[in-house]
C-alpha cells in the first residue's frame, strides 16, 4: 500500500511540474510579444528562403531533365553524322563510275555496270532508312545558301543572277541538318 501511495504522489508531482512548467513557458512566451514577433519574422524569412531554394532546385532539375531528353533525341537522330559524312565519297565515286562509262563499255560490261547501279541504289536505300536525303538541285533553280555552296560564278546568257548553271556534286541532309551542301556553279549578271 505504501508503494501505491508513493506512485500516486510521484504522478501528482510530475503532473504538477508539467502543468506548472507549461504555464510558466506560456507566460514567458506571452510576456514579450516583440521578441516573438521577431522570432516569427525570422522563421518566416527562413521559410521563404527555403521555399525559394526549393523552387530553384526543382526548376534546375526540370531543366536538366529536359536538356537530357533533348540530348538523347539529338544523339539518336544525329549520332551517326560522322559515319554518314564518311560514306558520301562512296556515293560520289559510284556515281562518277556510272557517268564515266560509255555506251560501248556499258554493252561490253553490262553485268558490272548493273552491279554498280545496284550498289548505288542500295546505298541510297540505306541513306533513306537512316534519315539521309539527297539534295539534288536542277539547272535553272535559284541558288540557296542554306543548302548550296557556290563553287564559281559565270555570266551565262538567258539566265538571271543567282541561277544554278551547273551541279558539281549533290548535297545531303541528315533529317533537317545539312551534312554536305550541293556544290554548284552560279550565274552572275550576264554581260550586256
Amino acid at each position: 500500500m505504501a508503494e501505491a501511495t508513493k506512485d500516486e504522489n510521484l504522478e501528482e508531482q510530475v503532473e504538477e511540474i508539467s502543468i506548472e512548467g507549461l504555464a510558466e513557458e506560456a507566460e514567458d512566451f506571452m510576456s514579450d510579444p516583440l521578441e516573438t514577433d521577431d522570432e516569427l519574422d525570422a522563421i518566416k524569412a527562413e521559410r521563404d528562403e527555403f521555399r525559394d531554394r526549393f523552387m530553384r532546385a526543382l526548376a534546375d532539375a526540370e531543366n536538366a531533365r529536359k536538356r537530357g531528353e533533348r540530348d538523347r533525341r539529338e544523339a539518336e537522330q544525329y549520332g551517326g553524322s560522322k559515319l554518314a559524312r564518311d560514306m558520301l565519297p562512296v556515293y560520289d565515286n559510284l556515281n562518277r563510275a556510272l557517268e564515266a562509262a560509255t555506251e560501248d563499255q556499258r554493252a561490253q560490261a553490262a553485268a558490272l555496270i548493273e552491279g554498280v547501279e545496284l550498289t548505288l541504289r542500295e546505298l541510297l536505300n540505306v541513306f533513306t532508312k537512316h534519315g539521309i536525303t539527297l539534295v539534288k538541285p536542277e539547272i535553272g533553280e535559284k541558288f540557296d545558301p542554306q543548302i548550296h555552296q557556290a563553287m564559281f560564278e559565270a555570266p551565262v546568257p538567258n539566265t538571271s543572277a543567282g541561277d544554278i548553271i551547273q551541279v558539281l556534286t549533290e548535297g545531303f541532309l541528315l533529317h533537317d541538318r545539312l551534312l554536305r551542301p550541293a556544290q554548284v556553279g552560279v550565274s552572275s549578271t550576264p554581260a550586256g
